[in-house]
């Protein structure tokens, strides 16, 4: 079994911002594995569906991002789960719209979901980190990330969403470090596109 939680922040006004990028990308998964509806769970939004013949717990905190541990620490002991089968898809702003990296442990990066798992349940959980871009010149990061995605940006961001479903997938099935292999890496234009390691 594996948990994978989605990180953003509750309510309408929130819906289409950069910081809610995991929220959608776990909603498009939950569609894919043709996940049960979502229904209120402590702290958090849940759906249950299987991925890879494994049972899959999916997760939105609704407690606001800066806590999103509250919801996150909760679930793993109700569950059993070790912290190694937890999956959280989040944000990342040091990364171009559109870059996809998987992550295992480390720090938080200034990321207050991220901090706010690590200070109820540990470090030791897998990351995807979805690039939504720098703030452009004039932007503080906190705004940045509250904004919404343009129209021209959706393209990327929904190429994006595939590669991380395929990501989470390959996750369950094979572990963390097979996908890094794999997904840790992009295009390089200058070489005919073929893929380069990071």
């Amino acid at each position: 079994m594996w948990l994978v939680a989605g990180l953003g922040n509750p309510g309408r006004e929130y819906d289409g911002t950069r910081h809610n990028v995991g929220f959608e990308i776990v909603d498009v998964l939950a569609s894919q594995v043709g996940a049960t509806p979502w229904k209120s769970w402590k702290k958090g939004l849940v759906a249950k569906g299987k991925l890879a013949g494994e049972d899959l717990i999916l997760l939105k905190p609704q407690t606001f991002m800066n806590l999103s541990g509250d919801a996150i620490g909760p679930a793993l002991g109700f569950y059993k789960l070790p912290l190694e089968q937890l999956i959280v898809v989040h944000d990342e702003l040091d990364f171009e719209l559109g870059d996809v990296r998987i992550k295992s442990g480390g720090g938080h990066g200034g990321h207050n979901g991220l901090r706010s798992i690590m200070n109820t349940s540990g470090r030791d959980f897998g990351r995807l980190r979805i690039g939504v871009g720098k703030p452009p010149k004039g932007w503080e990061g906190a705004k940045w990330v509250l904004s919404r995605f343009r129209a021209d940006e959706e393209p990327l961001l929904d190429e994006a969403t595939v590669r991380t479903c395929e990501a989470i997938g390959m996750i369950v099935k094979d572990g963390v470090s097979a996908a890094m292999n794999k997904f840790n890496r992009r295009l390089d234009k200058n070489n005919g596109g073929d893929p380069k390691c990071l």
